[in-house]
C-alpha cells in the first residue's frame, strides 16, 4: 500500500506541475499533505513534518544561497567571471574547455556543499558559454557532474561521511577510493555526455546573470578575480581544519569556530567582493546595495521550490515510507554492494534527497552489513553514495536549481540533468564493482 501511495504521489506531483502548470511550491505542499493523510499520519504530526521540512532545509540554506547569489552577481557584473573565463579558455583552449570546467568543478566541489558550490560556479558557466560562444548546457554539465559526484561520493560531505561512520569505514580510504571512482564518472557523465548536448542552448534568466560583455580594461585583474570567486572555497576548507585541537572557549577558538560556519564564510566573501569588485572598481555603495538586493530577490523563488521539495521529503520520511521501501529490498539475494546501491537508489527516486537516501539506506543495512564478510566498508559507503544520486527528478531540489538557473523546461531538465545524474550513479556502481575485484 505504501508503494502505491508513493507512486500516486509522485505521479500527482508531475501532473500538477507539468500538465496543470500549478505553482511548484503549492504542488509540493498538496502532494505532501495527500501522502501524509493517506499513510494515516496524525494531523498534528503532519503539520510538524511540514514545518520541520521547511525549517531544517532553509535555516542555513537561505544564508548560503542568498550570500552565494550576491557573490555571484558581484563576480558576474564586475567582469571577474569573464576574466577567469578568458584565462580558462587560454589554458585549455575552446576544444578542451569542458575538461577544464570539470576539473574546476571537482576542486570546488570537494570542500563545498552542492548548493553552495553550484551558486559559485554558475557565473563561470554563464561567462564561459558567452565568451567562447559555446552552448550553455555543453558548458554546464561537466561542472555540475563534478559537483554532484563530490556531494554523493566523498567525505567531508554529510551523506558519505555519515555512511562511512555507520559502517566503520576508514575516511581516508573512502576519500581515496572515491576520487578514483569519481574520475571516470565525471568524464562519462560530464565531459562525454555534455558533448552530446550542444543542441541545448537556453538563454539564462537575465535577472540572475548579466549577459553584457564588459571591456577588458574595466575588468578586475585575474588574481583578484580568482581570489574573490574562490574565497568561499578557501574559507570553508582551511578554517574548519583549524578547529581540531582548538579550545572553543578561548577568544581565538570562538573566532575560528564562528568562521568555520559556512554562512559566515559566504558573508566574509561577499564583503571582500564588495570592496575588490565594487568599491575598488569605482562603484558606489548605493548601487552595490541595490545589486545585492536584486540578487537575493531573484533567488527567492528558487528557495521556495527547494522548501516545497524538502516538505515532501520530510513527510515521506516521517510517514515511514523510506524505511518501508528499504526493508522490502534488504533481503534480495544479490551482491551486498549492488544491494546498497539499489536501496539508496529507489529511496532517492521516491523521496528526492540524496542525503536522506544515503542516511536511510545505511540505517537499514548497517546491522545486515555486520554479518557480511569480505566486503569493504569503504566500497559499501561508495556504493550507497552512488545509489543516492540515481535519477534526480521533480522531487529533488537539485533538479529545480538546474532548471531555474539555466531557464529550461521540465522535459529538457529530465533529458539533461536527470540523465547526467543517472550516469553518475551507474558509473559509480561499476567503479565500485571494479575496485572490489581489484582490491
Amino acid at each position: 500500500m505504501l508503494l502505491l501511495i508513493t507512486f500516486l504521489g509522485i505521479l500527482s506531483l508531475i501532473i500538477l506541475i507539468a500538465y496543470f502548470k500549478l505553482d511548484t511550491f503549492i504542488s509540493f505542499i498538496l502532494v505532501a499533505l495527500g501522502i501524509g493523510l493517506s499513510t494515516g499520519m496524525d494531523i498534528a504530526v503532519l503539520g510538524t513534518s511540514i514545518k520541520k521540512g521547511i525549517g531544517d532545509t532553509l535555516g542555513d540554506l537561505i544564508l548560503i544561497v542568498g550570500f552565494g547569489a550576491m557573490l555571484g552577481k558581484l563576480v558576474a557584473e564586475s567582469g571577474a567571471a569573464q576574466r577567469i573565463t578568458n584565462a580558462l579558455i587560454k589554458l585549455f583552449g575552446v576544444q578542451y574547455i569542458a575538461w577544464g570546467l570539470a576539473l574546476a568543478g571537482f576542486i570546488i566541489g570537494i570542500p563545498l556543499f552542492y548548493n553552495a558550490g553550484f551558486i559559485i560556479v554558475v557565473p563561470l558557466i554563464f561567462s564561459v558559454a558567452m565568451s567562447a560562444r559555446l552552448p550553455m548546457l555543453y558548458v554546464a554539465i561537466p561542472m555540475c557532474s563534478a559537483l554532484s559526484v563530490a556531494h554523493g561520493y566523498l567525505p567531508p560531505h554529510p551523506s558519505p561521511s555519515a555512511i562511512a561512520n555507520a559502517l566503520h569505514a576508514d575516511m581516508n580510504k573512502t576519500l581515496l577510493y572515491g576520487i578514483i571512482i569519481a574520475i571516470p564518472a565525471i568524464i562519462i557523465a560530464g565531459v562525454f555526455f555534455g558533448s552530446t548536448l550542444k543542441k541545448y542552448n537556453p538563454t539564462p534568466n537575465k535577472a540572475l546573470f548579466n549577459l553584457e560583455e564588459i571591456p577588458e580594461n574595466k575588468q578586475p585583474s585575474l588574481l583578484i578575480s580568482i581570489f574573490t570567486a574562490l574565497l568561499p572555497v578557501l574559507l570553508l576548507t582551511l578554517v574548519p581544519a583549524l578547529k581540531s585541537g582548538m579550545d572553543k572557549n578561548t577568544i581565538l577558538g570562538k573566532i575560528v569556530f564562528l568562521f568555520a560556519e559556512p554562512y559566515i564564510g559566504m558573508l566574509v566573501s561577499v564583503l571582500v567582493a564588495l570592496y575588490f569588485l565594487g568599491i575598488r572598481q569605482g562603484k558606489t555603495m548605493q548601487n552595490l546595495s541595490k545589486s545585492l538586493e536584486d540578487a537575493f530577490k531573484n533567488c527567492s523563488s528558487i528557495l521556495l521550490i527547494i522548501a516545497g521539495a524538502s516538505v515532501l521529503k520530510q513527510v515521506m520520511n516521517d510517514s515511514g515510507i523510506s524505511a518501508y521501501i528499504g526493508e522490502q529490498l534488504k533481503d534480495i539475494p544479490i551482491s551486498p554492494l549492488v544491494l546498497g546501491w539499489l536501496i539508496a537508489g529507489i529511496i532517492r527516486i521516491c523521496i528526492g534527497s540524496a542525503t536522506i537516501a544515503g542516511f536511510t539506506a545505511v540505517g537499514i543495512l548497517a546491522k545486515h552489513f555486520e554479518h557480511q564478510t569480505g566486503v569493504s566498508p569503504e566500497l559499501m559507503t561508495l556504493a550507497i553514495g552512488a545509489g543516492s544520486l540515481m535519477f534526480s527528478h521533480l522531487n529533488d531540489s537539485g533538479f529545480w536549481f538546474f532548471k531555474e538557473y539555466f531557464n529550461i523546461s521540465i522535459k529538457e531538465t529530465l533529458l539533461t540533468w536527470t540523465v547526467m545524474e543517472t550516469l553518475v550513479s551507474v558509473v559509480g556502481l561499476l567503479g565500485v564493482l571494479v575496485l572490489n575485484w581489484v582490491i
